[in-house]
């Protein structure tokens, strides 16, 4: 059987889901993936918040779906992430070593301060900016992906994120997407992937397609 791998650039305000039935029962429906992605069958592998944007993997393989999503099977997850003010050394330590979130404490993480705003698309709409306070953007990556992690994460060394893009699954990444375009895997992608997850050589993965945003 020949499964479909996808990789979508979640814009910012769209649901990580096909379905809005809360929305719709108050008469106020948002943008979800449906508006995006007409591939039937085919599922996000774990989620990203309607106010993130960034990479999602979606797949129709079940296999895959519980590998990525299970904490038992840890991945890495590379995040760039704007922060209000500057953060010190010992604050980006303290992020690298795990810090206190409630009743759990975060999984040592790679983070490093980037020297500028890395290349992305305008955010619609734009972060709210103070001219008194400066900002900083943030490379993190982690094994774990909690809820809303990375903004308690920040919020919890002082520096609360304003703007959140995943970057990268593993060997994915956002390179030749916009906000709202998505494509498929190609067959070596997916073979990194399944080997990645210790699963025997895919034999194939569907004609490559590209979409865009209606």
């Amino acid at each position: 059987m020949t499964y479909r791998y996808l990789l979508f650039y979640k814009p910012y305000d769209v649901l990580s889901q096909f379905t809005d039935t809360e929305g719709e029962s108050r008469g106020k429906r948002r943008l979800t993936l449906k508006d995006f992605i007409s591939v039937p069958q085919v599922y996000p592998v774990g989620r990203l918040d309607r106010d993130s944007e960034g990479l999602l993997l979606l797949t129709d393989c079940d296999r895959v779906q519980h590998r990525l999503s299970h904490p038992q099977f840890g991945h890495p997850r590379t995040y760039w992430v704007q922060v209000e003010r500057i953060p010190d050394r010992k604050a980006l330590e303290r992020l690298r070593k795990g810090v206190q979130i409630k009743n759990y404490r975060t999984l040592p993480a790679r983070v490093k301060l980037l020297g500028g705003e890395p290349e992305l698309p305008p955010r619609d709409p734009p972060i709210r900016y103070r001219k008194t306070v400066p900002t900083a953007w943030l490379e993190m990556t982690l094994s774990e992906g909690k809820n809303r992690q990375v903004r308690r994460m920040t919020a919890a060394v002082g520096f609360p994120t304003l703007r959140l893009v995943r970057a990268a699954i593993a060997h994915l990444h956002l390179t030749g997407l916009e906000p709202g375009q998505w494509r498929e895997l190609t067959p070596e992608e997916v073979e990194q992937l399944h080997q990645l997850l210790g699963f025997a050589k895919n034999k194939g993965s569907g004609t490559r397609r590209n979409g865009r945003s209606r």
